[in-house]
């Protein structure tokens, strides 16, 4: 685990405990207390800060934020991220982590009644509220139906908008499967949390009006910072 890592899980677990409740001490007595340099102690209130745990004010110091109300975000026949968050007085945003092709293996294609080995896109996105990292979500898509799919996300920053723009006015969601497990080294970086936080995967798949499937998702949910509220 590197340095800053280590520091922030320690002022993350003061911050827990009561220990640290209103301002942090100076930079370079974390830096004393830790063994580490200031700029190690700067990276960890960053990342601190990215969660919301911590604001910085220019010429007042550090200090700890109230604790953050976990979102509560239903999942139902019509899951879609930018209306739930909206719907609770947050500011929803995102951004597109990467885009690439991929062919579907056994599991894909029973998921989205294709064969194995048929071309597939695939789409790795970050979703905010309030600028605060929720959740990471991997969906799939079949090139041969959606062959624009990569392209209209990157015009509209939207799933739902860009299946509209490659001819699916709308889908829903058919099953939504949920488990817990420690977050990925790669999605703790995204999410700006620590390598022992747990996240909420779901697996769910979305079919159109004629039930034929639109998408697999994979989506690794932040646990300390949403609830997921399962809807029939």
């Amino acid at each position: 685990m590197t340095r800053w890592r280590r520091v922030a899980d320690r002022i993350r677990l003061d911050i827990a405990e009561g220990a640290l409740t209103e301002r942090l001490p100076p930079e370079i007595d974390l830096a004393e207390r830790f063994g580490v340099n200031r700029h190690t102690v700067r990276r960890a209130i960053q990342s601190l800060a990215v969660e919301g745990l911590l604001r910085v004010e220019r010429g007042r110091g550090t200090f700890v934020n109230a604790p953050v109300q976990r979102l509560a975000y239903p999942i139902g026949p019509r899951t879609r991220f930018s209306e739930n968050v909206l719907a609770q007085g947050r500011t929803p945003g995102g951004r597109l982590i990467r885009a690439d092709a991929a062919r579907a293996d056994a599991e894909l294609s029973a998921l989205l009644g294709c064969a194995v080995g048929a071309p597939l896109h695939r789409l790795e996105t970050l979703s905010v509220a309030n600028g605060v990292p929720l959740s990471i979500a991997t969906s799939h898509f079949s090139a041969e139906r959606f062959p624009g799919i990569v392209r209209a996300y990157a015009e509209t920053g939207s799933v739902t908008e860009a299946l509209k723009l490659e001819g699916l006015a709308d889908y829903r969601r058919r099953e939504t499967r949920v488990i817990a497990e420690r977050v990925h080294p790669l999605d703790a970086d995204h999410l700006a949390t620590s390598p022992d936080s747990i996240v909420l995967v779901s697996t769910a798949i979305d079919v159109d009006g004629e039930d034929r499937p639109v998408q697999v998702i994979r989506t690794r949910f932040h646990a300390e910072r949403m609830e997921l509220v399962l809807r029939p």
